[in-house]
């Protein structure tokens, strides 16, 4: 039985990346139309930045980044406590065998690639690159 890494995009197969595509585009047309019935959700500006869909396609790790700075943590609650609703949309606008268990989290790569930028422009690390 193949094993399947799911830390990098080139371990998993297309069929989950495709799968993983296509609910991050359900659940990105569900925010931007404020289909959900929550005020917090409703107001503010949330990005889905990407799906990691598991080997069996039952359990989806969705990756969320509030836009304009809002406040994470209340949208990502707000996300949770409507994870139903999103369930039960994505179950009914792909045609799979099995409803995908959604599981909201802080998409943290653009924290990490700001992190990263800094440690650059650091003048001791910009002087050892220079000598490069």
């Amino acid at each position: 039985m193949a094993k399947f890494n799911d830390t990098s995009p080139e371990g998993r197969s297309v069929r989950l990346l495709r799968v993983g595509e296509q609910v991050r585009h359900i659940l990105s047309e569900l925010l931007l139309r404020g289909e959900v019935h929550d005020e917090l959700l409703s107001s503010n500006n949330v990005s889905v930045t990407e799906v990691r869909m598991s080997p069996d396609l039952r359990h989806a790790k969705v990756f969320v980044k509030p836009l304009l700075g809002s406040d994470e943590v209340a949208i990502i609650k707000a996300l949770r406590t409507n994870t139903a609703f999103f369930q039960r949309e994505v179950a009914a606008r792909t045609k799979m065998k099995y409803a995908a268990k959604l599981k909201f989290l802080a998409d943290e790569s653009f924290d990490e690639v700001a992190r990263i930028e800094d440690l650059l422009n650091n003048p001791r690390v910009a002087r050892d690159l220079e000598s490069d």
